[in-house]
């Protein structure tokens, strides 16, 4: 489909899913809650039937299990999975950055240099809720980077497999800030140094230090 052409208009399956999915993302319906069809069928607007496509969806992601005589309810995660995710995470992201490290451009090197810019600016500025989302983005481009064929799919896959709400990013606490940052310029030396076994190293140790926080915060 070219740039020009409409885009299919979303369907009401894909709708109610994507209300869900960023409701359980943002814990505006936390672990254990009972998902009703009729209830959500209601709130939205729609018929049941999408209501149970989007729920079989998020059955599939592991969002939602479904038990009897409850039906559908939010998966509660507690601290193995968590443990499980920032694990996950620390393998695929730091084998990206690895990759990275081998096959960097300069230009390449000047985007993520840029957004690492706009990042401390905004933590200088207090803006500590842009955060999140700006060191996301840094990390999936280097995994995009390293691994173009498809572990940036990996590693979307894993960030999407738990509901971490943005108001648990450890981006909103100014203390913890410049160790972060610091991390990010430590991840960016090594890629423009093509030191493939430091970028790996020190990505790694940058996200399993956010998961001990996040397991004792």
């Amino acid at each position: 489909m070219s740039a020009t052409e409409p885009r299919p208009p979303m369907s009401k399956a894909d709708y109610v899913y994507s209300v869900l999915l960023d409701d359980i993302r943002h814990a505006r319906i936390p672990g254990g809650t009972a998902l009703r069809a009729g209830e959500v069928a209601k709130r939205l607007g729609v018929s049941v039937t999408p209501v149970r496509e989007a729920l079989r969806r998020l059955e599939k992601d592991r969002l939602i299990s479904y038990e009897a005589h409850h039906g559908a309810t939010v998966v509660d995660l507690g601290e193995e999975a968590l443990a499980e995710y920032y694990g996950l995470r620390a393998v695929v992201e730091g084998l990206g950055a690895r990759l990275a490290a081998a096959r960097i451009t300069p230009a390449e090197l000047a985007e993520l240099r840029e957004l690492h810019a706009a990042m401390a600016a905004d933590a200088t500025a207090g803006r500590h809720d842009r955060l999140g989302d700006q060191s996301a983005r840094f990390h999936l481009r280097i995994v995009d980077i390293g691994g173009p064929a498809f572990l940036g799919a990996h590693a979307r896959a894993v960030r999407t497999s738990i509901p971490v709400p943005a108001e648990a990013s450890l981006w909103l606490d100014a203390s913890r800030v410049r160790e972060q940052l610091d991390a990010h310029e430590a991840v960016l030396a090594a890629l423009e140094s093509g030191d493939a076994d430091a970028a790996e190293r020190v990505m790694i140790d940058h996200i399993r230090r956010a998961g001990a926080s996040r397991a004792h915060g």
